[in-house]
């Protein structure tokens, strides 16, 4: 068995239970669910861990995927849970998240940095700190800030999905560059793709 120090944590945010599944909000979700796929890992619940989750190999690595069962809010619990236990530093840490300030299907790789408002990242800085790595999955937004909440925990549009799940396919990709090359290859693979400027802020 490869050392804890070896492992890396790909954690997916969302909502448990069968009315949020196809949400916007749980577009992270939709991500771990897409490598648990490829990587023919099962997930499945753990109490110790706040949540659902699975172990495999993504580019030579050996891989925890994890979706909290939480509620988005306390995604931090099933975050530290997971850390503490297999003593993995937060940047080997990789959580996909929604991103209301990308368009649907953009996607970006980043680490470090504010959470921007999202609740489940606020609440995993509280837990871990800030120095993890992040997957910001696009899903759009609904143009004011007063129908937010509405739009994340709706359903997208056919197109937009599309583009989400093809956004994620990509991301995948890029994922498994990163642990089989080097992250800085994976930002290059992932952001000269989709047709947006990649952030700058990417480290």
């Amino acid at each position: 068995m490869s050392p804890a120090s070896a492992l890396h944590v790909i954690v997916g945010l969302g909502n448990p239970g069968a009315e949020y599944e196809q949400t916007r909000h749980n577009a992270g979700f939709w991500f771990v669910d897409r490598l648990a796929d490829r990587c023919h890992v099962s997930l499945r619940r753990e109490s110790k861990f706040h949540g659902e989750s699975g172990r495999g190999r993504i580019g030579g690595h050996d891989v925890l995927l994890l979706k909290p069962t939480t509620f988005m809010n306390r995604s931090g619990q099933a975050v530290q849970a997971i850390c503490t236990f297999y003593k993995i530093a937060p940047a080997q840490v990789l959580i996909a998240h929604d991103e209301l300030d990308l368009p649907a299907g953009t996607m970006r790789l980043k680490l470090g940095g504010g959470h921007g408002g999202h609740n489940g990242l606020r609440d995993i800085h509280r837990a871990l700190g800030n120095d993890y790595r992040r997957l910001r999955i696009g899903i759009g937004h609904p143009g004011d800030k007063t129908l937010v909440l509405n739009y994340v925990l709706g359903r997208p549009s056919r197109a937009d999905e599309d583009a989400i799940i093809d956004g994620i396919d990509r991301a995948a990709d890029a994922v498994e560059t990163w642990l089989s090359q080097s992250w800085d290859k994976a930002l290059q693979q992932l952001h000269s793709t989709g047709g947006k400027t990649a952030n700058r802020d990417t480290r």
